[in-house]
């Protein structure tokens, strides 16, 4: 299993969205805190919509274990937050649970109230801690997530 999340960052590092969907068992449950929870193709069509929306994107990834049933994996991504313009550097520990040879399930747990305060600056520095922030940000992903799948339908 160590060798799908090897694929499946070398495939975010390339922007390959079709490798890394390759990883994906098709029931697949993605969870982060920027989406919340999305499932089957909601997930791999988030990772479609960042690989092509990506600019100045750099990955790295490392301290990848797993077993026949579970893994995980740090990864840190570098790029231009589209909204703002602004850097940032997002530091990622992320869980896997497999079924079949392919991951059935993918947790990314990361410092929300960090990341905002890169991405969006004052304000992300003040609200990026809060719930109602959270709850604001799932809304809008998601919304961009619709709009990017129907546009690909």
């Amino acid at each position: 299993m160590k060798e799908l999340i090897t694929t499946f960052y070398t495939g975010l590092s390339e922007l390959d969205a079709d490798k890394m969907i390759s990883c994906y068992h098709e029931d697949v449950i993605f969870e982060d805190p920027g989406f919340g929870q999305l499932k089957g193709d909601r997930a791999k069509a988030m990772w479609r919509m960042l690989c092509k929306n990506a600019r100045n994107f750099k990955v790295e990834f490392s301290k990848i274990e797993s077993d026949d049933q579970h893994g995980s994996a740090h990864w840190e991504a570098w790029y231009t937050f589209s909204k703002t313009g602004r850097s940032v550097h997002n530091i990622i520990d992320a869980k896997f649970e497999f079924k079949d040879g392919k991951i059935i399930k993918h947790t990314d747990h990361f410092n929300l109230h960090r990341w905002a305060s890169q991405a969006i600056g004052w304000k992300g520095k003040l609200l990026g801690g809060t719930k109602f922030f959270k709850k604001k940000l799932t809304l809008q992903t998601n919304t961009l997530l619709d709009k990017f799948m129907a546009s690909i339908s």
